[in-house]
């Protein structure tokens, strides 16, 4: 498949894009965001009541990723593109206050929404670092769980994501990805823009 810009170009119209869905979630063209969208991927309404509304309307996953993930008290969890933070703190709920949670996201926008999220829960354990996927400067062999809910298919480099996933996961680490995946290959036609590369 040929790419309909640079990877560098790429990446940052994912940043750019997905930062606007965490500063402005109603402006989110072309995304299918929100608390309906969560609830239609399984995250229970119950579970969503509990939370604040803001951490629900920037959500833009693929999947109940945090409640499929079996994480256990005291467990370090990195979540790799953790947006506006849904899955960053059922994970920290999961974890408590005894583990680690770390949310990786490079949209200063997403950065920001669930930084504010996790400060209005006092969820003193986890941190965000707006830093890329594929260069968390997380320690080696460090993480019980990585979590990713819908970030390959946006990145242009997906084997150096893959490869930054092994290198933090601990030996005994589990990984759980959620992905949008092609069930047949796309003809040389169908990306050659930039947008297309969202469809």
């Amino acid at each position: 498949m040929n790419l309909p810009a640079s990877p560098e170009e790429l990446s940052s119209a994912v940043r750019n894009r997905y930062s606007k869905v965490g500063e402005t979630p109603d402006d989110a063209s072309g995304f299918r965001v929100g608390r309906a969208f969560a609830e239609a991927l399984g995250y229970p309404a119950d579970v969503l009541s509990g939370l604040p509304a803001s951490v629900c309307e920037s959500f833009t996953g693929v999947a109940a990723a945090a409640l499929l993930a079996e994480v256990r008290p005291g467990q370090t969890v990195v979540d790799l593109g953790s947006g506006g933070g849904l899955d960053l703190i059922l994970l920290a709920h999961a974890a408590g206050p005894t583990g680690g949670v770390i949310g990786i996201d490079f949209a200063p926008g997403m950065v920001e929404r669930s930084r504010a999220n996790v400060a209005e829960l006092a969820l003193s354990w986890v941190r965000i670092d707006e830093v890329p996927a594929e260069a968390t400067g997380l320690p080696d062999a460090y993480a019980d769980w990585v979590v990713v809910n819908g970030l390959l298919n946006l990145t242009p480099d997906k084997a150096a994501v893959l490869h930054e996933i092994a290198r933090i996961l601990k030996p005994t680490g589990e990984l759980l990805l959620a992905e949008t995946t092609l069930r047949a290959p796309l003809s040389d036609t169908a990306i050659q823009s930039v947008d297309d590369w969202f469809r």
